[in-house]
């Protein structure tokens, strides 16, 4: 009996995490890449649904010496925040008056929030902030072995959190820069992604081509280290620049890692 002719895909399957060369049994899927794909399917919809473990999230932050403030959107639980996306943009009212209490002469704030896959922050955010100080710290000349150079104000850990949620907390915060850390929306193959949005001079009604969005940060993806130092030249640049979005176009991660 002859063999079955050999899928052209199948050399591009160890490659990549993408479903390539699955095979078919008549015109369909076999049972087992049909099973994956289920599997695949439940994993992505638990993450959106998976409840920011904020507590162990603001712990481990405080672990690595960051003040931590917490704050919530105005989306009151997670089936509101995902039928209004509006509500999570906006930041609870008597959070914004605690945010205002501890306004600054801040050069960025971080914000760490859910998005849409509260599993990326919990995993990768702690790392990656401490990553991204470190490459800051480092690049200010003579700077001491600190951030110093740097004002960075508390970390901002929110829940039911949307991209645009950064800007009303930078804006309460007086931060010049801000960088949201959230959860990306989950892939077939990815449900724990991380993206880094930042924004220059933070404010509500800043539209997504002002910012600069460095995305799939994760072991599996873009290592905490490259995406480090692309957010970090992006920061850089931004402050000197005065400006973030379209106009703001950072180098390739391994140029950055190597050392640009």
């Amino acid at each position: 009996m002859p063999e079955p002719p050999r899928d052209p895909w199948s050399a591009l399957a160890g490659l990549t995490p993408a479903r390539v060369a699955l095979g078919r049994t008549g015109a369909a899927l076999p049972t087992a890449r049909h099973l994956e794909l289920q599997l695949a399917h439940a994993r992505a919809r638990d993450a959106v649904w998976h409840v920011l473990d904020a507590i162990a999230l603001a712990d481990a932050l405080r672990a690595d010496g960051h003040e931590v403030v917490r704050v919530r959107s105005a989306a009151r639980d997670r089936r509101e925040y995902l039928e209004r996306p509006d509500l999570g943009r906006r930041l609870d009212p008597a959070d914004a008056a605690a945010l205002a209490a501890r306004a600054g002469d801040w050069d960025l704030a971080f914000v760490v929030g859910d998005g849409l896959a509260a599993l990326a922050a919990e995993r990768h955010a702690p790392a990656l902030v401490r990553a991204v100080r470190a490459r800051l710290a480092g690049y200010v000349p003579n700077a001491p072995a600190s951030d110093a150079a740097w004002r960075v104000a508390p970390v901002v850990v929110a829940e039911q959190a949307r991209v645009a949620l950064g800007d009303a907390i930078g804006a309460a915060l007086g931060a010049q820069l801000v960088a949201v850390l959230l959860g990306e929306r989950p892939g077939m193959s990815a449900p724990d992604s991380l993206g880094v949005y930042l924004t220059w001079d933070p404010r509500p009604g800043r539209t997504d081509a002002e910012r600069n969005c460095v995305s799939n940060v994760r072991p599996e993806g873009l290592p905490y280290a490259a995406a480090a130092a692309t957010v970090a030249w992006l920061a850089r640049e931004a402050r000197r620049r005065r400006q973030t979005g379209v106009a703001l176009r950072a180098p390739s991660a391994a140029r950055l890692t190597a050392g640009d």
